[in-house]
């Protein structure tokens, strides 16, 4: 990642923790016996093949699924679990926090313990919860980067 890059992403992530973002459902990152994510989706097939081995040096680890829950689209790493689930429908126009990583968007939203970030221009979706423990979070999704360019893209940007 260039030097200019790693710098916007540390002032994304200043701006995610002295502003917030404002709006959105409050949402606990979920432990490894609660995951859920939505049915499976035949497009998530190759972006959850290039789900990285690492994230932030945390290892890839077995997942645990809620029932209605494909095991296919979730991964994890360390503990607490960073959670990534693909098959979410695209986002709408949104008022929250757009960050372009490296050529993908992604909408942040401030939980009550992490951040969520999900795809934006993307159907289906990447959704990636980061616990509080892995801050500054937007630092984290140049990992997802090629998981989520394998996604279909639906024209829909960052503004």
């Amino acid at each position: 990642m260039s030097r200019a890059a790693r710098r916007r992403l540390l002032v994304a992530a200043a701006g995610l923790l002295v502003l917030g973002v404002a709006g959105g459902v409050l949402y606990a990152v979920q432990s490894p016996e609660q995951v859920a994510a939505p049915a499976h989706v035949a497009a998530c097939e190759t972006p959850m093949s290039r789900m990285p081995p690492t994230v932030g040096g945390q290892r890839s680890r077995g997942v645990s699924v809620a029932e209605g829950t494909d095991p296919r689209d979730v991964r994890e790493w360390g503990d607490p679990a960073i959670i990534a689930t693909c098959g979410w429908p695209a986002l709408g126009p949104t008022s929250d926090q757009c960050l372009d990583v490296d050529g993908v968007d992604w909408v942040a939203q401030e939980l009550s313990d992490g951040v969520r970030f999900t795809t934006f221009g993307r159907d289906p979706a990447i959704e990636v919860l980061v616990p509080d423990a892995y801050a500054p979070a937007p630092l984290l999704l140049p990992a997802f980067n090629d998981a989520a360019k394998a996604l279909p893209g639906n024209n829909r940007t960052c503004s």
